[in-house]
């Protein structure tokens, strides 16, 4: 396992002109028997939601309102997250594959040398997690009486920071690389090439801790009657962020090289419109400084 930044981890490439960093991060951190593989992806993709849960638990304390469901709540978000981001790689991206092997669509294994073995789950969609979220709440709203405008603008806070969590955990996987650069800060990636890279996910991770720090501090200085406004405003921010970082990005799939824009891009448009529109749509929202 090699997970340090020394001097042995940033070198000046041929012409001595610029400092990249050298990345050689193994992704896992233990195997078990050689069958269960621990990764820093699963760490910190777990560690993002138990920050979240407690940021979340904090605003219920905060308001007086009671948390008696939240755990039912960050029960529903896990699923609907885990199969939402599932399901949207293998159906946006990689369908073609998945719907012919179904199992390893549900299932975090994989057939290799004609026996099942678990490996984990090998992609993860954030526009599919974020459905999946969705979907959650609306059915956790459902169930405990709760109003759902309400339950999203809480979750809203916090989605940014899950999110960043996330890409430091694609980082450790040196995945969801950008274009090549020779700006002083890229990532050599060993476990890919030797090219100096945009680190993408890095540029992600750090976009969604502004928009985690803005909407937060939103929260906590301003009180917003109309409900659903925070959450209009998370979509805009965050998808636009994406949007604009997918520059930067290596094509995931192939099938994405002939396109003006790439999936992540396409799968981005219809958020921020939905967040343009929820935010029109609460546009009489009043705010107060908090007393």
């Amino acid at each position: 396992m090699v997970f340090y930044v020394s001097l042995h981890s940033i070198v000046r490439n041929v012409m001595g002109m610029y400092i990249f960093v050298q990345w050689d991060v193994d992704p896992e951190i233990v195997n078990l028997f050689g069958m269960i593989s621990i990764r820093y992806y699963s760490l910190l993709f777990v560690s993002g939601l138990m920050f979240c849960y407690r940021i979340v638990q904090g605003m219920y304390k905060r308001e007086k309102l009671s948390s008696e469901h939240l755990w039912h709540l960050a029960m529903y978000i896990f699923v609907g997250t885990v199969v939402g981001a599932r399901l949207g790689h293998c159906l946006f991206y990689e369908p073609g594959y998945y719907l012919s092997h179904p199992l390893e669509m549900l299932l975090p294994v994989q057939w290799i040398n004609g026996s099942l073995r678990f490996t984990g789950y090998h992609g993860l969609a954030s526009h599919g997690g974020a459905i999946g979220v969705w979907m959650a709440i609306m059915a956790y709203a459902r169930k405990y009486k709760e109003k759902i405008w309400a339950v999203l603008d809480k979750i809203a806070v916090v989605a940014p920071l899950a999110g960043a969590f996330i890409r430091l955990g694609n980082l450790m996987n040196s995945e969801i690389i950008g274009y090549p650069t020779t700006v002083p800060w890229a990532f050599v990636f060993q476990r890919v090439d030797v090219i100096p890279r945009h680190p993408a996910q890095l540029y992600e991770a750090i976009a969604y801790l502004f928009i985690f720090a803005f909407v937060y501090g939103l929260y906590r200085g301003k009180n917003i009657k109309a409900e659903g406004f925070l959450f209009g405003l998370m979509l805009v921010l965050l998808f636009t962020a994406r949007f604009l970082i997918e520059f930067l990005k290596e094509h995931q799939v192939s099938f994405e090289e002939g396109l003006p824009f790439d999936m992540g891009q396409m799968l981005s448009l219809p958020f921020i419109l939905c967040g343009i529109f929820l935010m029109f749509l609460k546009r009489k929202a009043s705010f107060r400084i908090r007393s």
